[in-house]
Order: structure tokens, then sequence, then C-alpha cells
């Protein structure tokens, strides 16, 4: 069963690994303090090049659409994944 987190949830935890699977562009312009880039495609071409199956990442898109489908992905070739929900806009709008 895939796993999902709400963003107030997420800000209660300390150093999370997370993950924001947008564009550059979108990512350039605002994302989530800490979060790292990788866009969706580079992420489902070569998971193994950015994620390791012993650790736990947090996923998040614009709306937690994208990120939802990726997780699931990711879930199924056995990687440590959970689904920011609403993704950036439930962020935004819980600032």
């Amino acid at each position: 069963m895939l796993e999902s987190i709400s963003v107030t949830e997420l800000k209660k935890l300390k150093y999370p690994n997370l993950i924001d699977i947008r564009s550059i562009e979108k990512y350039n312009n605002k994302h989530i303090m800490n979060a790292i880039n990788i866009p969706m495609e580079q992420l489902l071409i070569r998971p193994q090049k950015y994620l390791m199956k012993e650790e736990r990442y947090y996923i998040y898109c614009q709306k937690g659409i994208q990120s939802r489908k990726l997780c699931q992905i990711l879930k199924n070739m056995e990687y440590n994944v959970v689904n920011v929900s609403g993704g950036y806009e439930s962020w935004i709008l819980n600032e």
C-alpha cells in the first residue's frame, strides 16, 4: 500500500530526504527548503542513480498527483518512498 504524508506532518520531521520531482524551472522558481530536485523523468529512468533502497524518501510535485504515481512505481521496485499529499501547492497553503 502506498504511504502518504500531509504537509503538516512533513513539517514535524527533522531532515527528511525530500525530493521535488517538478521541472528544474519550477524548482528554481520556488521549492520546499532543503528539497533536492530530481525531475520525474530522470527518476523513472534511473532510480538506482538517486535512491538507496534502505533510505526513506518523501516525494512531492506541484499538486501530489504525479508524485503519487511515481511513488507507486518506485514502491513496486521496493524503494521506501512516501508521497507528500497535495504537493507544493499544499505546502504554500500551510505556510
